[in-house]
């Protein structure tokens, strides 16, 4: 049975010992590793405190529903 747990028990050792000797490294790693939870579990996190998602933006500018008028007095002509 303990030959079982043995890789688990070196990669400890091994990831305890890079947090002494480098630790920007390691925790830039374990804070990489928390991404994908995190993605995972605080959008139903929000919904239930209440976040209602904000309406979508608009694509286009609404065209006014009448005949155009052609433009004067500014010499396209």
């Amino acid at each position: 049975m303990a030959a079982l747990f043995s890789p688990f028990r070196s990669s400890y050792r091994y990831l305890q010992r890079q947090a002494h000797e480098n630790p920007v490294i390691f925790y830039s790693c374990v804070i990489g590793g928390i991404g994908p939870v995190i993605a995972l579990v605080v959008p139903p996190i929000r919904e239930r405190f209440g976040y209602v998602p904000p309406p979508p933006i608009p694509n286009g500018y609404p065209v006014p529903n009448r005949a155009r008028r052609p433009v004067q007095g500014y010499e396209d002509a």
